[in-house]
């Protein structure tokens, strides 16, 4: 639910097709818009500068009726944080419904802290923030309404957001103040994620994340007609001459392409094989100037961290290719 200010004259209902009605209002000038709603009628006058339009409705008690949430007491979150967090894990929820739990993202609230995972079998997602509350309990969340969500927490007024589960634990309530998002959590257990993530590694690569974004994405053209498969050779330096990440990507009878970094290398010399969509999924939501991939081997897991930020762990499988 979206309240907006308004001067009304007469109150009224009506139910518009939604898809239509933010198409044409998407695309008016920034001026007032009128509308109409006829006696008897279900028809809608709308109009804005030169722009008119009519709009058919429906009968407005024919809407679902708009649930309620009540429960324990609101949990307060710090909008633009929650947003941060909700940008860096959604994208990586599984998008078929094969398992279920996998299309959102658990939240989970323990020991003053928020942590947000999400994983699609491929790749792990799991941001921490800190929040001023005790509260020890666990959801899953539809990424689908996350996004939304996203969207409605950029303008939140006073910067803060109201999150409230009923008591049956079956919804959960977002309130940013002119709007609310009010969503059905999935039922079902999350995975085990933390023994997904790598508790060491052999080599750590540190980059420029702008720099990586442009290679990856240049290397991810090439990997079209190959699986979208980009490899990556991380070089430790000799003496002083720094060290180096190379990322190649080739398809057969198309061609290949090598991109050269100048990098910070730990560690003996890595060589390891990612979907480069994955990658650029990744770097594109990693506010840091910097980022440290760490890896084991060419076919365990690597992980993506930014550097200087210890809130936000990304994991990603590798592909197995022929070096």
């Amino acid at each position: 639910t979206y309240r907006i200010g308004a001067t009304i004259t007469e109150p009224g209902s009506i139910t518009m097709p939604s898809r239509l009605l933010a198409d044409f209002v998407g695309t008016l000038p920034r001026e007032p818009i009128n509308m109409t709603l006829a006696e008897r009628s279900r028809q809608v006058s709308l109009s804005c500068a030169r722009n008119t339009a009519s709009i058919g409705g429906m009968d407005p008690d024919d809407f679902p009726p708009i649930p309620t949430v009540q429960g324990a007491d609101a949990i307060a979150l710090d909008a633009a944080r929650l947003r941060a967090a909700i940008t860096q894990t959604v994208f990586a929820a599984a998008t078929d419904d094969s398992r279920p739990v996998l299309t959102g993202v658990h939240f989970q609230f323990k020991d003053g802290r928020l942590r947000l995972a999400a994983a699609d079998g491929f790749r792990l997602s799991v941001h921490t923030m800190e929040i001023d509350s005790q509260v020890d309990r666990a959801a899953i969340v539809p990424a689908r309404a996350l996004g939304e969500l996203g969207r409605l927490l950029a303008e939140a007024t006073d910067g803060q957001v109201s999150v409230t589960f009923n008591l049956a634990g079956t919804q959960v309530q977002f309130d940013v103040g002119h709007a609310r998002l009010i969503a059905n959590l999935i039922q079902g257990s999350f995975p085990n994620y933390d023994q997904l993530i790598p508790a060491n590694y052999s080599t750590r690569t540190e980059v420029s994340v702008a720099e990586f974004m442009r290679e990856t994405r240049i290397a991810s053209i090439f990997a079209r007609d190959g699986s979208g498969i980009v490899r990556i050779i991380g070089t430790p330096g000799e003496g002083s001459s720094p060290g180096r990440l190379v990322i190649t990507a080739r398809a057969d009878e198309v061609g290949d392409n090598e991109g050269i970094m100048d990098a910070l290398v730990e560690g003996a010399e890595s060589k390891i094989a990612f979907n480069g969509r994955y990658l650029t999924d990744v770097l594109n939501v990693i506010d840091a100037d910097r980022v440290a991939i760490e890896t084991t081997s060419p076919s365990s897991p690597g992980v993506l961290r930014p550097v200087g930020n210890d809130r936000f762990v990304h994991v990603v499988m590798p592909m197995f290719v022929q070096w």
